[in-house]
């Protein structure tokens, strides 16, 4: 089944531009890693605990996605004025709230509740020995994954709107 709405990868957004490519790579990777912890953190069966490590993972995640595309405040902060404004235009025409700003637990929540019938389900899943217990850390891999996409999404649109020069990877 294919969804006619849906948003191109950002491999497919980045198209040939190489700075692009290797920031969605290096993002993948981290966004891939924290999906691991918050399947672990689904799992276990205790009330609001994937929850709040979910939002703490993502509160940590999409800064770091934002610094790879130099979208973090202080990075645009440092940017000509006109280079600045391209860049709040990119964020308004794509949409994004957690772009150019202080991302906190409250925001995230905000965001996560767009895939809240997964979170449910999560919640109910986890209860049921095994079974639903690997379906409750697929979920929680899936809903992480799947809004860590839709940012990383974001940024290379905006950064790529912007005409951005992508700041060097961090060590």
């Amino acid at each position: 089944m294919v969804l006619k709405n849906a948003l191109p990868s950002a491999e497919v957004l980045a198209g040939s531009d190489a700075a692009l490519q290797a920031a969605v790579q290096r993002s993948r990777r981290l966004l891939h890693r924290r999906a691991l912890v918050a399947a672990v953190a689904s799992s276990v069966p205790l009330p609001g605990l994937d929850w709040a490590v979910d939002a703490a993972l993502l509160s940590r995640l999409l800064p770091q996605i934002n610094a790879e595309f130099g979208l973090l405040p202080a990075q645009i902060a440092q940017l000509d004025p006109q280079q600045r404004e391209q860049v709040q235009k990119a964020v308004a025409m794509v949409g994004s709230v957690l772009i150019g700003k202080l991302v906190t637990q409250d925001m995230v929540l905000k965001v996560a509740q767009t895939v809240g019938l997964r979170m449910g389900s999560k919640q109910v899943a986890k209860y049921v020995p095994l079974a639903g217990q690997a379906l409750a850390a697929a979920l929680g891999y899936a809903t992480l994954r799947y809004l860590g996409e839709q940012h990383l999404c974001d940024c290379v649109q905006v950064a790529k709107t912007a005409q951005l020069s992508l700041p060097a990877p961090a060590r």
